[in-house]
């Protein structure tokens, strides 16, 4: 066992399939191909990043850690990044890590459906939970009791476990055992600190005891009501006892589950001296198994400064310990850094301020920690807000480097005057990145307490993490700040934004860390221009996903909308956009209803659906009163709230009176919409 990381883990069982695939090929065995599955780059860092169980056709698997990873990107020469130095730096402050990079997944596209291209590269994974049930005859074993299929190269969804000698339900040995498949035993274990455990089985049918009859005692998961909740009884065959699980659940139930023991299967570790914590039964599949922590950014034109900085961060890097051999003869620098850094358009006087910056000493632990206690999520969004508010030259304005393309659209006639600034952002480029995750509750529950972030690796200092790089299109709109400052004066005195205010705080404490008695839960709050943003992106997505010829869960919100503070202006605008991760991004359709007369048309029917819901009056009048503790008010499916790829606060933060007058209300920004 190795414990020279913060965990305890034996290195000799490290994850490596494309490896034992080779290995076994030149045995000649070719029953256990490495692939068993595919995933979309968005897919595998928002649903099924390292740590989360993927659901394939015949059983289930868990992506590793990034440790794993490593084995896969040392097969090839070089190791590609995604360039996003204000991105990187977050990431690196959020990690604790000075020298984190940006890498994509280990995955290279084909040229056609059955060439090599890429087959040494891919996410490594391990089933997971590893407790099997027989469909045939219910018995219930680890996975070392079935046996393993995979052979055709170009089917993984045939790949499985099977049962070799399964006699059936009644256990008749007459009859000639037959082959059945084998499915994943559904029950789990985790606790709020985000460990994950296999569901000690045969633990729980004996009641913690060992069994009476046999070391290893032949278990049965009997299951006639499957996708009810907790359904299924254990039963041990060779002693007879048996236990339903459903005696697992609720309040009473947990307390017959056994302590956590601190395990993280993804990195196929256990936290040194275990953790205590409660467990929670989860089963697989549950949408709290895994909550992703993700920062993300629209790629902006780099400043001179962010420029030079980021040269500065690349020599650092590139040279190590040679830095400070080289850093006084420039001339010797050059030759070091040929291959690995381009300086060549560099002077001697350019060249020595870029190795002044990179040997500047780095931030002390208190300084890093002083910087993420005061960091305020905001800051990424700061640097658009600012790019969007500049004028393109010209009719359009196009950026090599960052790959943003944009041009300023005139205002319709018809278009509401509280819409000041349209922009149609022909192209973008969006990064973003992963940096741990999160179980039982979202981050944004638990930002207050750093050991709930479940960390992507073993060791304590990352050198990358995982992220991915979308290009698309979309539309910028800003409103009118005196009039939304005006309004958000106003909404502060009404009585809907007390309540609002009241159901936060109770929400806030009752589901927030146990940190939270010691921060103001107002603190917490979004102020009412971000209601008002995010109302109004929402009713935009909806009706925008009638004509653009996307759906709406293939178009998302990018929100800025905050109130001046130090250090920024006031701001008050959304970013509808759609991306793919392919290079060829998008294909324009989101972009055309930009145009003056369309854009207008397509706020004015949004505002006028706005003001209607199926589900008024009771939609309508909705305000959350003691105990409730629900984050929104007039929306509701029917009306507003948005598929959760759409919607960056998971449809927490929405009222239609905010936005449109409705009946009883006059707090609309939009007065009655139309």
């Amino acid at each position: 066992m190795t414990t020279n990381t913060s965990f305890i883990y034996d290195a000799a069982s490290a994850v490596d399939p494309l490896g034992d695939a080779e290995r076994e090929k030149e045995k000649g065995i070719k029953h256990n191909r490495a692939k068993v599955g595919s995933g979309r780059p968005s897919s595998l860092i928002y649903t099924y990043g390292p740590g989360s169980i993927m659901d394939l056709p015949q059983f289930t698997i868990m992506p590793t850690g990034l440790d794993d990873w490593d084995r896969i990107w040392r097969r090839r020469d070089g190791i590609p990044e995604i360039r996003a130095p204000r991105l990187r730096e977050v990431v690196r402050m959020l990690l604790r890590s000075p020298n984190v990079q940006l890498r994509p997944f280990p995955w290279q596209p084909k040229k056609l459906s059955m060439s090599n291209e890429g087959n040494d590269l891919g996410v490594p994974a391990r089933v997971f939970p590893q407790w099997l049930r027989c469909t045939g005859c219910d018995m219930l074993a680890p996975l070392t009791s079935f046996s393993y299929t995979n052979t055709h190269p170009y089917r993984t969804d045939l790949a499985c476990f099977e049962h070799g000698k399964c006699t059936g339900r009644k256990g008749d040995k007459s009859r000639q055992a037959t082959r059945r498949p084998a499915v994943p035993a559904r029950y789990l274990l985790a606790c709020v600190d985000g460990h994950l455990d296999e569901f000690p089985y045969d633990l729980w049918v004996h009641r913690g005891k060992p069994c009476a009859e046999a070391e290893f005692p032949a278990l049965k998961m009997i299951d006639r009501t499957a996708g009810r909740g907790a359904t299924a009884t254990i039963r041990c065959a060779s002693c007879g006892l048996s236990r339903p699980m459903n005696e697992a659940q609720g309040e009473q139930g947990a307390l017959n589950l056994p302590r956590c023991r601190g395990r993280h299967p993804h990195l196929d570790a256990f936290q040194p001296g275990g953790c205590r914590n409660e467990t929670r039964l989860l089963l697989v599949g549950a949408s709290n198994l895994w909550f992703p922590a993700t920062q993300s950014i629209i790629v902006m034109p780099e400043s001179p400064e962010e420029q030079e900085g980021d040269l500065a961060d690349r020599v650092r890097i590139a040279l190590g310990d040679k830095l400070l051999k080289y850093r006084d003869n420039l001339d010797i620098l050059r030759d070091v850094l040929d291959g690995k850094v381009d300086v060549t358009d560099l002077n001697d006087d350019m060249l020595a301020q870029v190795v002044a910056l990179a040997t500047e000493p780095p931030a002390t632990a208190e300084q890093q920690e002083e910087q993420l206690r005061t960091w305020d999520p905001v800051d990424l969004l700061v640097p658009e807000w600012r790019y969007l508010q500049k004028d393109p030259l010209g009719a359009g304005h196009e950026d090599p480097v960052s790959g943003l393309a944009l041009s300023r659209r005139d205002l319709d006639p018809e278009l509401r005057l509280e819409i000041t600034r349209v922009l149609a952002v022909e192209r973008l480029r969006k990064v973003n990145a992963l940096v741990g995750f999160t179980r039982i509750d979202a981050m944004d529950r638990v930002g207050d307490l750093p050991r709930r972030l479940v960390p992507l690796t073993r060791a304590p200092r990352p050198e990358w993490t995982v992220a991915t790089e979308d290009r698309g299109e979309g539309i910028f709109l800003q409103l009118d700040e005196a009039a939304v400052a005006g309004w958000e004066e106003q909404i502060y005195k009404a009585a809907e934004w007390a309540a609002h205010r009241e159901a936060h705080r109770r929400n806030f404490y009752r589901r927030f860390s146990e940190t939270a008695e010691d921060i103001d839960p107002d603190s917490r709050l979004k102020p009412p221009r971000y209601w008002l943003v995010h109302t109004l992106a929402h009713v935009l997505i909806r009706e925008l996903a009638l004509t653009c010829g996307y759906s709406a869960a293939s178009l998302s919100e990018r929100l800025y909308a905050w109130p001046e503070a130090e250090g920024r202006a006031a701001a008050a605008g959304l970013l509808i956009c759609t991306t793919a991760s392919d290079s060829d991004g998008t294909l324009g359709g989101l972009v055309q209803l930009s145009e003056p007369a369309r854009l207008a048309r397509v706020v004015r029917d949004a505002l006028f659906r706005a003001t209607r819901c199926s589900s008024d009056p009771i939609c309508a009048t909705r305000t959350p009163q003691d105990p409730e503790d629900f984050l929104h008010g007039a929306a509701c499916h029917c009306c507003v709230m948005a598929s959760e790829t759409s919607c960056e606060r998971a449809n927490r933060f929405l009222d239609r009176r905010f936005l449109v007058n409705l009946r009883g209300s006059d707090l609309g920004f939009f007065g009655r919409g139309y």
